[in-house]
């Protein structure tokens, strides 16, 4: 598959089959999030990696929308500095948002689908993987094979509505 089949046929996906993911496949995500641009080339991440499903029942608690967490092969938390001024926490996010994205075009290449969950309990979050003071985690990206594939969005807006060339 190439880059922009992968960008194109990606979708959310919150349902997966029970099948398990390789050690080789799980490498292959990590790899593509480490090896992610980041600002300065600072790679202020951490990625903690979940396949129990006892402790991907638990995690899937710490958001209210992070359901489909109990239900994946693999949870991996985007756990990050906390940041002390806003232009460095948005650095951090959007250096974030670019491992999120290589992990999850990654895992689509393979047949896999993804999705985010924000964490709306930072404290449950902490004491379930165990990252020290100072860090926080905002994200975690569920993965597993879908229990089903869907179709082309119907819903993108058109490229007139949202390119604009030199100027608005």
């Amino acid at each position: 598959m190439d880059v922009f089949e992968a960008i194109s046929t990606q979708r959310a996906v919150r349902k997966f089959k029970g099948r398990r993911l390789t050690e080789e496949v799980l490498a292959g995500i990590l790899e593509a999030g480490r090896l992610a641009p980041s600002s300065m080339n600072a790679q202020r991440w951490t990625f903690v990696v979940c396949t129990d499903g006892e402790h991907l029942q638990r995690l899937s608690k710490v958001g209210d929308y992070a359901d489909h967490i109990a239900g994946a092969a693999a949870a991996i938390a985007l756990v990050t500095p906390e940041g002390t001024e806003g232009w460095e926490r948005e650095s951090i996010a959007f250096d974030l948002g670019q491992a999120a994205q290589n992990m999850m075009l990654a895992a689509w290449e393979q047949g896999i689908g993804s999705v985010h969950a924000a964490v709306y309990d930072e404290s449950l979050a902490r004491e379930l993987l165990g990252y020290p003071a100072g860090w926080r985690c905002d994200y975690v990206l569920s993965f597993g094979y879908p229990a089903r594939v869907a179709g082309p969005p119907s819903d993108r807006k058109p490229a007139d509505d949202v390119v604009r060339r030199e100027r608005w």
